[in-house]
């Protein structure tokens, strides 16, 4: 068989090339050949197909993307923002945090172990990439139904990959979140988010500058696992058996990533790299076209000199293929001898691969003959830009009509209880324990708070216990019933996750999970999501600092609910001042903070009772959010609360019975006048919390919160080994513990 050169492909225009089989439309494929002035040849056209998918382009999404850009709220902390690794932002005293959220959604269904694993792998070289030291990972999960035989597959694999590879690495995993709906059946969601600490200067850009620096791939030998990977998975759709093209799932390696990390921080403590990224989804396509993109000029690369553990692979398998534990750095020829001791000390294979050269493309050569030749932007940053039809589905206003609110309620105390127990021992509401006890949450020491609390807190200066804070949330329930609500809702939430610990929230990273964008429907969901989150970001003052998209996450024609998936940073100036979820002290006052109304609407209690979605979610309020924040932050920064949890899905009674559980003290509440016990107990009125407050403190924390103007009232006393609701009924902590913790056991253990 011929090589296919450029030479060659410029000889023989006529030859027929598999770009449909490879992803590509038909348009697409005719503007790779009018950008080349001739057909590609078999190597390019695998780069433009796996740096043209949805995955790595969001030829898709970027048009409403540009909104997080356009309405960023000025931030005197942002460092570096979108376009980069991962997002930076300044956290005081010469720190920079950076942090963001992938996706590895379909790798994850098709092979749970690996496809999570290789989500936290790619997340740590992400912020490694930056030049941070990674200190912690986080993982939102959805699944289908919990009781489904296909979820009793998925679940334990993705439990323990993600487990195994942060365990292996020494990363503790301090948050997250699971939920189960029919709706992720057969697509679940593996999202993963990673923090990493540095010094300001100690930022790395992924850059190639220099003409006749060089370009050394190190790390892990080249596989033909992940041949096409996430990058071609990511930008399908599911049929009923799976995905039609079934490239192989990534095979992670952590003890590979280990030395890796401690390779590379040595590396950037020497001052050793002029750029540098990550070989993640694309793989080498990815990294040699951003990074000579991103430079000052062109690239040259040897291709037969990468090392491979397989070496029948073809040019085109070694350019798309995804294998993990791969980076490539750009160094300055008198700094590469260094640069491979230090790699030779640490075990990490390296070799110099090409060298940056003054024109203006991106050259790669198998064996002495060319079989690249691009203008790497074409390849990295100009690919597809589509403006897809998007519309408000029909079914929407009789989804919003069927109001959750005209469901029939407990009719007295005794059914009050019995919905009680129902609610908090349901797989959404029950505790995670049988999950989060698999991963270790405070290997390295500077772990202060971790699930179940609002946020993870992480220290980050042991002398002056400066320390960040990080929460997810997501309710694909309010965002099925308003997008442009449901995805205010998720900020709000994790905006409050974070308020609560008593760190000031900071900065933004998302994750956006829809199903096609070829159905106008969801495509509407996705760009009304997108409008409202920025909307409110701008609103809050926490900038988008960078995330992903994921769409096409859908089995045949049902896509998933809308789940866009949002994490906030904030940062706290001592973690010894944080404020935990749980009620430790007898005789402390509980106090609800905020506006209770009657808002059912995609609630837990619709859904456990009733099985139910249909109304409208929750109001958004965010200058009542923000001040709530402020409430919180300065009563844990002053000393007078000892205790704050939100309040979000299940409402209040669900946090009350998790802040009991978690401080092994009872409550005594009573129903404010005017309200009903069961809105209560179970509306999920936003820009809420409870706390409990000293009584020393009780005159001082009222006065603060009437001055400020935020609702305040007084609704119990921390008191013996029940939840007692005057008036309604009473149910023993053991018997709730019974019912929180039971459920996931016996549904995986």
């Amino acid at each position: 068989m011929t090589l296919d050169t450029v030479k060659h492909a410029s000889d023989t225009p006529d030859v027929e090339q598999p770009w449909a089989e490879l992803g590509l439309k038909r348009d697409e494929y005719d503007r790779i050949r009018e950008i080349l002035g001739r057909r590609p040849t078999g190597a390019e056209l695998a780069m433009y197909s796996v740096m043209w998918s949805e995955h790595c382009s969001y030829k898709s999404s970027k048009v409403h993307l540009r909104q997080f850009g356009e309405k960023a709220p000025a931030s005197d902390a942002m460092l570096v923002g979108i376009g980069e690794n991962a997002g930076v932002v300044d956290v005081g005293q010469g720190y920079a945090v950076t942090f963001k959220v992938e996706s590895h959604n379909h790798p994850s269904y098709i092979e749970p172990y690996q496809g999570a694993a290789t989500g936290i792998g790619g997340i740590v070289r992400d912020i490694l990439a930056m030049g941070a030291r990674p200190v912690a990972v986080m993982d939102p999960l959805r699944f289908g139904a919990a009781d489904h035989p296909d979820t009793r597959r998925v679940l334990p694999g993705v439990v323990a990959g993600i487990g195994g590879y942060g365990n292996c690495l020494g990363l503790p995993n301090i948050g997250g979140e699971v939920v189960f709906d029919p709706c992720y059946q057969g697509n679940p969601l593996v999202n993963a988010l990673c923090v990493g600490v540095m010094r300001h200067e100690d930022i790395h850009l992924a850059k190639a500058s220099g003409t006749g620096n060089k370009v050394i791939l190190y790390g892990a030998r080249t596989g033909g696992d992940g041949i096409g990977g996430v990058s071609v998975l990511a930008s399908e759709t599911f049929d009923e058996t799976g995905p039609a093209k079934r490239p192989a799932v990534q095979v992670g390696d952590p003890f590979q990533e280990k030395l890796l990390i401690e390779c590379t921080l040595e590396v950037f403590a020497e001052d050793l790299v002029v750029g540098i990224q990550d070989l993640g989804g694309a793989g080498l396509s990815c990294a040699t076209s951003e990074l000579a993109s991103a430079g000052s000029g062109g690239m040259r690369v040897e291709l037969d000199t990468v090392p491979l553990r397989d070496s029948t692979l073809s040019p085109e398998e070694i350019l798309m293929s995804e294998s993990q534990e791969r980076m490539c750095a750009i160094v300055e020829p008198d700094k590469v001898d260094r640069f491979l001791a230090i790699c030779e000390k640490w075990d990490v294979i390296a070799t110099v691969i090409g060298e940056v050269t003054d024109g203006d493309r991106l050259e790669i050569y198998w064996h002495g003959e060319q079989i690249v030749d691009v203008p790497p932007r074409t390849v990295a940053h100009e690919g597809p830009v589509y403006h897809r039809p998007y519309a408000r589905p029909a079914w929407q206003d009789a989804l919003q009509a069927d109001d959750a609110n005209k469901l029939p309620r407990p009719s007295g105390g005794d059914e009050l209880r019995e919905q009680v127990l129902k609610l908090v021992g349901s797989p959404n509401q029950a505790s995670k324990k049988w999950i989060t006890d698999q991963y270790d949450r405070y290997v390295l020491g500077n772990t202060v708070l971790a699930q179940p609390e609002d946020s993870g807190m992480i220290r980050i200066d042991e002398e002056t216990g400066l320390g960040v804070a990080v929460a997810t949330d997501g309710n694909g329930r309010y965002a099925k019933l308003d997008p442009y609500t449901g995805a205010q809702l998720a900020l709000a939430e994790s905006y409050r996750n974070v308020a609560a610990t008593g760190a000031r929230p900071l900065a933004v990273t998302d994750c956006l999970n829809f199903g096609s964008p070829e159905d106008p429907g969801a495509m509407w969901q996705f760009a009304e999501a997108c409008r409202g989150l920025a909307d409110a970001c701008q609103a809050l003052g926490t900038p988008v600092t960078g995330g992903n998209v994921s769409l096409y996450n859908q089995t045949g024609e049902t896509a998933i609910h809308p789940t866009p998936v949002v994490g906030v940073l904030g940062v706290i100036d001592d973690v010894a001042r944080r404020t935990p979820m749980a009620f430790s002290e007898e005789g402390q006052l509980v106090y609800l903070l905020g506006d209770t109304r009657e808002e059912l609407g995609g609630s837990a209690w619709s859904q456990v009772i009733h099985d139910h979605l249909g109304g409208l979610p929750p109001a958004v309020d965010l200058e009542r959010e923000r001040l709530l924040a402020e409430i919180l932050i300065a009563a844990s920064r002053d000393g007078m609360i000892d205790a704050a949890h939100d309040l979000s899905d299940g409402g209040l009674v669900q946090a009350l019975v998790e802040s009991c559980l978690k401080g092994g003290r009872g409550a005594r509440l009573i129903v404010p006048d005017g309200l009903d016990p069961f809105v209560f107990l179970f509306s999920e009125s936003a820009g809420r919390a409870i706390v409990s407050v000293p009584r020393s403190e009780e005159l001082r924390f009222t006065d603060m919160c009437g001055a400020r103007g935020l609702p305040a009232t007084r609704v119990g006393v921390v008191d013996g080994d029940a939840i007692d609701v005057q008036g309604q009924f009473s149910v023993s902590l053991a018997e709730l513990r019974e019912a929180h913790e039971a459920a996931l056991p016996a549904l995986f253990g």
